[in-house]
């Protein structure tokens, strides 16, 4: 898995077979990715300061708990055009086994021991991820923090086919979630694609994608200031299999498919531990004291949790100071549970992160700092006032 870069799976689906010299009908149903944040760069943004930005820009801050929810009202759905002109009704309630095959791709995930969690709730007030099961519109997701962008009632996921069976579509969806792209799009790969034979491919059934949506989802490279490190994995669970022919290079795809082995690869699983490692308790988190500045010693891609604990309920400021791309953001300990209060990102423009927010004398409250970049090392801090 590239650091910001893994994609949608595929499922198996019947075609006949073609002669050598035609383009392969394609075997597979692809999942059709959604945007993820836009990449900070122009000018005033140093090439180095906005690769230490874009390959976390996707990424939750560690810690977070990803509440998930499924549609499940009669009125949970959509009009859709058909091809004689009428319109139709499609619900994206799903039956009981695919959202049950959707719990244990989550579980897949949270097996690793990852400090980001997962929660299903039941409404979609309480939701960060909002399933639906669409049937012909394919499976997909929003990538990462890109979710909070979506509308209240829209959905962030959608699976289109059936996942019972094809556990690794659900896996690959949730891999979005969590802010990783296509791993075949990662800019080090080498790939070179024979263009054509793949918009043919794409265009016939079961996907029958227009060029644009082929050229998003399969030849467009990702931004180099989007990806961590150059190694490409063909195994990752974020990477489509493809039919020989498709690939020019490396060569021997020319005459052989590309099958990632299924699941998690190896390096997915470094990867996600290495973005999301396990998390301390909260109380054994160093306190922030009020209008005490913190000095940040974390370097770039790491971050910081921090105690607050008020004595008085008023409205109070914290933030960071100094030139530094931090994302902050702060939550309230509820029996156990930390619920997000409200954020900001300075990454990328000339001020700090600031919020404003009133807390309750008593509680207690976390306050998560990430160091996207520093221009001078050792000279930021953070505080509450």
């Amino acid at each position: 898995m590239a650091t910001s870069t893994k994609k949608g799976r595929s499922r198996p689906a019947p075609a006949p077979a073609t002669d050598a010299d035609a383009a392969p009908r394609y075997t597979y149903h692809y999942c059709g990715v959604r945007p993820g944040l836009a990449p900070i760069g122009g000018a005033g943004v140093a090439d180095a300061r906005a690769s230490a930005i874009n390959t976390l820009r996707d990424k939750w801050l560690n810690g977070t708990e990803l509440t998930y929810y499924f549609f499940d009202q009669p009125g949970d759905g959509e009009m859709v055009s058909l091809s004689d002109g009428s319109q139709r009704f499609v619900s994206w309630v799903g039956p009981a086994p695919q959202r049950e095959a959707l719990r244990q791709a989550f579980k897949v995930w949270a097996d690793l021991g990852l400090g980001v969690r997962f929660r299903e709730v039941s409404s979609r007030e309480q939701a960060v991820v909002r399933i639906g099961f669409m049937i012909g519109d394919g499976s997909w997701s929003y990538v990462g923090r890109a979710i909070l962008e979506q509308a209240a009632n829209d959905r962030t996921l959608n699976i289109g086919w059936d996942v019972t069976q094809d556990l690794d579509t659900a896996i690959h969806e949730i891999g979005h979630t969590l802010g990783f792209q296509h791993e075949h799009q990662n800019p080090f790969s080498g790939i070179v694609w024979d263009e054509e034979r793949v918009y043919a491919a794409l265009a016939a059934p079961p996907n029958r994608w227009p060029r644009q949506k082929t050229f998003f989802n399969i030849l467009r490279k990702l931004d180099t200031s989007t990806v961590e490190g150059t190694a490409w994995d063909p195994d990752s669970v974020m990477h489509y299999p493809f039919e020989a022919g498709l690939i020019l290079q490396p060569p021997k795809y020319r005459t052989q498919p590309l099958r990632p082995a299924g699941g998690l690869s190896a390096q997915d699983i470094a990867q996600v531990r290495q973005i999301y490692p396990p998390q301390p308790p909260v109380n054994q988190m160093t306190e922030l004291r009020l209008a005490e500045s913190r000095r940040l010693t974390i370097a770039a891609g790491e971050q910081i949790d921090l105690q607050v604990r008020p004595t008085r309920s008023r409205t109070y400021q914290l933030g960071t100071f100094g030139e530094a791309d931090t994302l902050i953001a702060l939550f309230e300990d509820v029996d156990g549970t930390l619920k997000y209060r409200g954020g900001d990102d300075d990454s990328g423009e000339d001020r700090n992160a600031r919020l404003q927010m009133r807390l309750q004398r008593g509680r207690s409250y976390v306050l998560r700092v990430r160091m996207y970049y520093a221009t001078f090392a050792g000279e930021t801090a953070v505080m509450w006032w």
